[in-house]
């Protein structure tokens, strides 16, 4: 039993879930019953058995996808409290090499998936506004003022990311507790005028449905009845933002609000059959309002489709920073708002995602359109999550349940991407580019670091201790100019003393740099926020650090002021030498300069990778060259610091020897 200061604070938590995870899937009723109602062919063409049929797909839907998949299954897979499908690829990636492709596929899916939740769930909810009368005025005339309030709205959202989610979902969370009563209540005022339609809690009405000869989409149909369930995938991913407790108390009220108003909805539907033919805009979830409640209606559904967008955009900077530490990814700047370590903002992603989802919103123009696109690349990362799934539950379940839940699920979600692929002519194209596109970037980096290190010539590691006796050397050598006092070499070492070559390569064969000290300098970062201590190693000598530097999250990664810090208290023990300056505007100076170094590798001509090979190597070093450089990560804006052009060597080619001919003597004796 939870004591008084547990429960306060799980359902605190539980409050900042309602307003950070349940965004998506708890706007699915503003457009899924008017998806299922186009691909009917109008309301003309409704029919009792097809309403009964499509509110029960949608509830079982809810249920074996949402329920017991992800909310069962999937939230018990975490990784350290951190939740999503590379969260569960790092614990399961030692069982196989081939799990790393649906890991990134799904990945990519779910990404791109992250650039229409956003457009499609706004613009449906303001597209309740069209036309309607505030007293004496029509605030939006058209479809025009409906994107451009959209567009301002999505603008807003996508500025206010940087002060953190825990804030965020503070202000959401009880818009949420008023958004799923809401819904809950007026699907039951209408569930209450046709009782019967709790007939639709049998799947049988569903699995009729979908050879009724009056359903011309047939099986298809599942391609918008899957609609309801698209935000499963972000709730497992945004778990490490809320915790799995506070999913577990929220999912309940969230599931009975959902399912009271498809059955609503669907007794709305019924209670006026027959009905006219009305056009895409037709939507009965706004249609079945009492006409006193419409404008708050609306005006609550705007406020959960902008949280609806809110729990894509955590859920990617989950994904991208799990796909950083997975190597999957280019390093980026993560700022983490507050002390939890699940709280993060990546600007440029924050602001990647507003340039693509504000193309699209353009691009489709109308939630009719982009309903086309939706939803396509959401199966493909449910796919992929059952496969990663199915090898956790190997591990952690007897193989039986592991093999029925593989077998299940391989099925369901099969039929699910099949159905969703008769879009992609109608805009599902789209989600299929930003997918490929994220897609190629992901392999390049992967796959491209693999190639590198797999097929380089040259020894990649050298071990720093084989070295220190030349250091030494080089460092009192006084037939070499001094090159600086302090020498950084931002070089990951390993507790063997392994380093990469063209680390020592720089310093002895590249114009030898005679230095003072030579600091081989490591950050560690730690699930602390506010971890900061640091390690020495002098390996025996006087002039050579390996400096093990360990940052919490928080903490600021700076490290030429740490770096300072260090120096004056290894001088003040005596571990090493005093740096006088006898030219200094700071009297009694002890600390001589520094110089940080770093390597940006290209590729080298004389390599004889071609094809695919190289094309992932040059995307790979591409991509490392243009994103968040090293002297940005380390705050070194202002230190003085030398880039160096590395050479790699893959399957270098050999030359032609030359052949020398006999020199002449062309002088004349005298």
């Amino acid at each position: 039993m939870l004591n008084g200061p547990a429960k306060g604070k799980l359902l605190a938590s539980s409050l900042v879930a309602l307003g950070v995870v349940y965004g998506d899937i708890g706007t699915s009723p503003l457009y899924v019953m008017n998806a299922l109602i186009n691909d009917a062919g109008g309301t003309s063409a409704l029919s009792r058995q097809y309403i009964v049929g499509s509110v029960s797909l949608i509830i079982w839907t809810l249920m074996l996808m949402t329920t017991i998949k992800y909310v069962l299954i999937s939230l018990r897979a975490d990784n350290r409290g951190e939740g999503g499908i590379f969260a569960l690829y790092a614990l399961v990636r030692q069982h196989a090499k081939w799990l790393i492709i649906p890991a990134l596929i799904g990945g990519a899916a779910l990404l791109a998936d992250g650039t229409l939740t956003p457009a499609v769930t706004v613009t449906t909810a303001v597209e309740g506004l069209k036309g309607i009368n505030f007293g004496y005025r029509v605030l939006v005339h058209n479809q025009q003022e409906v994107i451009v309030v959209t567009f301002a709205i999505l603008l807003l959202l996508f500025l206010i990311q940087r002060f953190g989610t825990s804030t965020i979902g503070r202000g959401f969370g009880p818009i949420m507790v008023v958004w799923f009563s809401f819904l809950a209540v007026f699907g039951l005022v209408n569930l209450i005028k046709e009782p019967w339609m709790l007939e639709a809690l049998s799947p049988v009405y569903g699995i009729q449905l979908l050879f009724l000869p009056s359903n011309h989409m047939g099986v298809f149909i599942l391609g918008a009845v899957f609609l309801a369930t698209t935000g499963a995938e972000a709730l497992y991913s945004d778990m490490g933002h809320v915790g799995r407790q506070s999913i577990y108390t929220t999912w309940p009220f969230v599931f009975l609000s959902l399912v009271l108003n498809y059955l609503g909805q669907g007794a709305f539907l019924a209670h006026n059959l027959p009905m006219g033919q009305h056009g895409s805009g037709y939507n009965p979830f706004y249609q079945m309002l009492p006409q006193g409640v419409y404008l708050f209606g609306v005006a609550i559904a705007t406020l959960a489709a902008i949280i609806a967008s809110q729990a894509l955009i955590t859920g990617s900077f989950t994904l991208v920073e799990e796909a950083i530490g997975l190597k999957m990814l280019p390093r980026l700047k993560v700022h983490h708002p507050t002390l939890s370590k699940g709280q993060i903002y990546i600007p440029t992603v924050n602001w990647i995602l507003c340039v693509v989802t504000s193309s699209i919103l353009f691009w489709f123009q109308t939630s009719a359109h982009m309903e086309a696109a939706y939803g396509l690349s959401i199966t493909a990362t449910m796919l992929m999550t059952t496969l990663l799934l199915h090898e956790y539950m190997r591990e952690h379940w007897a193989h039986i349940w592991a093999t029925t839940f593989v077998i299940l699920y391989v099925a369901i979600e099969s039929i699910f991407l099949i159905s969703s692929l008769v879009k992609f002519m109608r805009g599902g194209y789209v989600t299929v580019l930003i997918t490929a596109l994220i897609l190629i970037t992901m392999i390049g980096w992967h796959y491209g670091d693999h190639l590198r290190d797999e097929m380089s010539d040259q020894s990649k590691y050298l071990n720093l201790e084989d070295f220190r006796n030349e250091l030494i050397q080089l460092s009192t050598d006084d037939s070499i100019p001094m090159y600086v006092s302090n020498l950084v070499m931002m070089a990951r070492i390993n507790r063997h003393h392994q380093v990469k070559r063209e680390t020592l390569y720089s310093i002895l064969d590249k114009n030898p740099k005679r230095a003072r000290v030579y600091w081989f300098v490591t950050v560690n970062n730690t699930d602390q926020p506010y971890t900061c201590y640091y390690k020495v190693d002098m390996m025996g000598t006087r002039n050579i650090v390996n400096l093990q530097l360990y940052l919490g999250f928080k903490m600021d990664t700076s490290v030429n002021l740490y770096l300072r810090q260090v120096v004056h208290e290894l001088m003040t023990q005596k571990i090493i030498d005093e740096q006088p300056q006898k030219y200094t505007t700071t009297p009694g100076r002890k600390v001589g300069d520094f110089e940080f170094i770093f390597f940006k590798e290209h590729l080298s001509p004389t390599s004889m990778i071609k094809g695919w090979r190289r094309a992932l190597v040059q995307l790979r070093l591409f991509l490392q060259n243009h994103t968040l450089s090293p002297v940005q990560f380390y705050g070194l804006q202002f230190s003085e610091t030398r880039e160096e052009t590395v050479p790699i060597f893959l399957n270098d080619k050999r030359t032609t020897p030359l052949d020398q001919e006999s020199v002449e003597n062309t002088v004349k004796p005298q």
